[in-house]
């Protein structure tokens, strides 16, 4: 593979050409799934690595009658030898109520799932992408953030096994670039939504939709002043692959820089959806919950041509009737 000349969706060796194969780590979950989608779509040969402990087979059965598809059943924590010319690192619980589950293994498979994909990357010479995370700035005192800003990160705090996992993720992608010259890419992800995000992963899009559809009231963590940027699935996916197919090493921030309160997008999603009754409850902020959160995403426009595209209320519908189905779904069921 170290002869391999990758163009678009197939690899060229000594004038033969052969598909070029994909790993994605956490593959069965909500962005990873979206992102195999795409792949697959372009031609890609993709192999989804996947432990299932927020992923979700039903994310990926619209796949499995595809020749280009694979699914393995594995813990990256564990080592595992494979074959392929990129590897999109996504494997990791990302909501609070997740990571925060368990979080020595949170921890764990940040750092030791790193060093295993690291460590197929430089066997076969395969590029990775390491898709970490916003919240390697913390609770920032820098707005908007920009990729030089080192971060306000308390390392003994409830967020630390999540924040800190990622900082020394990246941390060993750069030191594998820098000793090793390992091909490396880490994107720094802003707040996603969109369909296939899970009822009760804690954020605050699905929290809210959720609540609303079932008639309860929107639960709002402190006073709803504190903003977020939320970047549609489209979107983001857009962003990693033209990552993966720049060269470029990173980190690059990927997000929507439209910044709105936390309040006025459960204002939103009350009024999206009527006829519930939902009100607004407040509770108490929890430890570390960063006040403001908006990404300067100027390299990605400058490096990788990207930008999204997709408007908050767009993005929000087609959300909406995702869970609309999703928790009719969950009823039948019961």
């Amino acid at each position: 593979m170290s002869k391999c000349q990758i163009l678009g969706s197939h690899c060229f060796v000594a004038g033969f050409v052969y598909m070029k194969k994909v790993l994605v780590t956490g593959g069965a979950g909500f962005i990873g799934s979206h992102l195999v989608e795409a792949l697959l779509g372009q031609g890609c040969s993709v192999i989804c690595l996947d432990n299932f402990f927020t992923g979700s087979m039903k994310n990926i059965i619209p796949f499995r009658d595809n020749p280009n598809f694979e699914c393995i059943r594995h813990d990256i924590v564990v080592p595992i030898l494979l074959e392929v010319d990129q590897i999109y690192h996504l494997a990791c619980p990302a909501s609070p109520v997740h990571y925060q589950e368990n979080p020595i293994k949170t921890l764990k498979t940040s750092v030791l799932g790193t060093l295993n994909m690291l460590g197929i990357a430089k066997r076969v010479k395969a590029r990775i992408l390491l898709a970490s995370t916003s919240e390697v700035y913390g609770d920032p005192q820098i707005h908007p953030q920009v990729e030089t800003y080192n971060g306000n990160v308390n390392p003994v705090g409830p967020r630390a096994c999540y924040d800190e996992g990622k900082r020394a993720a990246e941390t060993l992608m750069i030191g594998y670039r820098d000793y090793n010259h390992t091909n490396v890419a880490i994107a720094r992800i802003f707040n996603t939504y969109g369909p296939r995000m899970l009822p009760n992963d804690g954020r605050v899009v699905s929290n809210f939709i959720c609540q609303v559809l079932r008639g309860e009231n929107i639960t709002v963590y402190g006073d709803g002043t504190q903003t977020r940027s939320f970047c549609y699935v489209a979107d983001m996916v857009d962003g990693l692959i033209r990552l993966m197919e720049s060269g470029e090493s990173g980190p690059i921030n990927l997000g929507n820089p439209y910044e709105v309160t936390v309040g006025d997008l459960a204002e939103k999603i009350r009024w999206m959806i009527p006829g519930t009754g939902s009100e607004i409850a407040y509770k108490q902020l929890p430890e570390d919950d960063p006040l403001r959160r908006k990404p300067n995403i100027s390299v990605a426009e400058t490096k990788l041509g990207w930008t999204p595209k997709v408007p908050l209320e767009t993005g929000l519908h087609s959300t909406i009737e995702y869970f609309r189905e999703e928790l009719g779904s969950i009823h039948v069921k019961r």
